[in-house]
């Protein structure tokens, strides 16, 4: 009885923090940081490209983007899996990749309830709304295991590998209540008790090791993207790998927690430059910054088009 008190406890002090609030300063900080630093170096900053020299660069960054695309849509897939409803074919896997570019619509949760109202359709909507919550969960928790191998020897470490200790069968109910309480009153109108969680979710093994190796794929193809992008603006020998793909990663993580920007915006971009220091020059790093937003964000448009086209002619 105490531990259930102790915990209803925790969610009620959840409902009461404005995360809202904190996200919308922490992304109007990060944003005014960038733009400081863009401005700053305004006049080093240069976006002509020479495409016959830099052409075959820039378009494997943008199949590493597409790649990381289809990746994360697999992850998902397992996901539902896990969750306990199977799908032999791969509509899921399209559906997925079709609806990506709504998480660049202001509100940044119009992916969520596409995918949620598709799964629902055929499952129940248990199934529908746990999945869509805890996928972040899952990229959250593949980012932070590839930002950890770089940081054996730091007490971040145990920091980065901590989520991966609820990814089990017999952890994860509280995971979820916790995202649901973040979410607010719509996912609580389907919030379910422990004792019905396991009724209706069967879960069908204890760790998802398919779905976390898929979000791990997922971060490490964006890197790989991010990679061959400041490549083609800094071929230096000097970059250490290892590093980038620790700032990376945890750039990409903060872009993932704080919202408020469609697709992270702004949030990934700041705290890149922030970890990144004088590592490497600072005119390097924004043109770089800049280029693989807008090579990524064409990945998303591009797989998503047939979808933005449907939805268009459905409303003429």
């Amino acid at each position: 009885m105490r531990f259930v008190t102790s915990n209803n406890k925790y969610f009620k002090f959840l409902k009461k923090i404005n995360f809202g609030a904190l996200k919308s300063l922490f992304f109007i900080s990060s944003l005014l940081y960038f733009s400081f630093y863009f401005f700053d170096n305004f006049d080093q900053i240069s976006f002509d490209i020479n495409l016959e020299a830099n052409g075959i660069n820039l378009s494997l960054s943008f199949l590493f983007c597409v790649l990381s695309i289809y990746l994360n849509a697999y992850a998902w897939k397992y996901i539902v899996k896990w969750l306990g409803k199977e799908f032999k074919s791969n509509n899921l896997v399209s559906f997925y990749v079709l609806t990506n570019i709504l998480k660049y619509v202001p509100g940044g949760i119009w992916h969520f309830v596409e995918r949620y109202n598709f799964i629902k359709k055929i499952s129940n909507p248990q199934i529908a709304l746990y999945s869509t919550l805890i996928e972040p969960y899952f990229m959250l928790s593949g980012s932070f295991l590839l930002a950890a191998l770089g940081l054996i020897f730091s007490p971040l470490y145990f920091l980065l590998i901590f989520p991966l200790i609820f990814l089990n069968r017999k952890l994860i109910y509280p995971i979820l209540r916790i995202l649901g309480s973040l979410k607010g009153k719509v996912f609580e109108l389907l919030r379910i008790s422990k004792e019905q969680f396991e009724e209706r979710i069967n879960i069908i093994s204890f760790f998802p090791t398919r779905a976390l190796l898929l979000e791990i794929g997922f971060v490490l193809s964006k890197f790989i993207g991010f990679y061959i992008c400041l490549n083609t603006f800094y071929a230096s020998n000097s970059l250490n790998i290892i590093f980038l793909l620790v700032i990376f990663s945890l750039s990409w993580s903060l872009g993932l927690v704080v919202p408020t920007a469609p697709g992270g915006v702004g949030v990934f971009e700041a705290c890149l430059l922030f970890f990144v220091g004088k590592t490497i020059p600072q005119n390097i790093i924004l043109i770089t910054l800049i280029y693989f937003r807008v090579i990524s964000t064409s990945a998303d448009l591009f797989l998503s088009f047939p979808f933005l086209i449907r939805k268009l002619s459905n409303r003429i």
